[in-house]
C-alpha cells in the first residue's frame, strides 16, 4: 500500500497540481491587493466614498432576534468576482499572447516521414538508379 502510495504522489500530474494550488494561492493573495489596495480606493473614491458593505437591511419583531440581510455585502462580494475574474482574464491573455509569441519564434520542425514513406522512398531510389543503368547502356 506504501509503495502504491509513492507511486500516485509522485506521478507528474499530482506534483504539476500541487505547484499549481501554491502558485494559484500566491496569484489570489496578488489579485486581492490589487482589488483591496488599489481598485477599491480608487472606485470609492469614483462613487463618493460609498462603502457597500455597510448597506443592510435589518427586520425585527418585539421580543424577537432582529435578523439583518447584508446585501451591501453582498453586492462588495459580487464586485470583487467581477474584478478578480477580469484581472485573471487579463493575466491568462498575456501569458496566451507571450507563449503564441514564443511559438512563432520556434521553426516547425519537418516531420519525421513514417515507415512507409522511407520505403517509397527506397523503392524510387533504385527505380531511379536501374533507370539510370539502362540509360547507359
Amino acid at each position: 500500500m506504501l509503495n502504491e502510495f509513492k507511486k500516485f504522489a509522485l506521478k507528474g500530474n499530482v506534483l504539476d497540481l500541487a505547484v499549481g494550488v501554491v502558485i494559484g494561492g500566491a496569484f489570489g493573495k496578488i489579485v486581492t491587493s490589487l482589488v483591496n489596495d488599489i481598485i477599491m480606493p480608487l472606485l470609492g473614491l469614483l462613487v463618493g466614498g460609498v462603502n457597500f458593505t455597510t448597506l443592510q437591511y435589518v427586520y425585527s419583531r418585539e421580543g424577537e432576534e432582529p435578523v439583518v440581510l447584508k446585501y451591501g455585502q453582498f453586492i462588495q462580494t459580487t464586485f470583487d468576482f467581477i474584478i478578480i475574474a477580469f484581472s485573471i482574464f487579463i493575466f491568462i491573455k498575456a501569458i496566451n499572447s507571450f507563449k503564441k509569441k514564443e511559438e512563432e519564434t520556434k521553426p516547425a520542425e519537418p516531420p519525421t516521414p513514417s515507415k512507409e514513406e522511407i520505403l517509397l522512398a527506397e523503392i524510387r531510389d533504385i527505380l531511379k538508379q536501374k533507370e539510370t543503368e539502362n540509360y547507359k547502356s
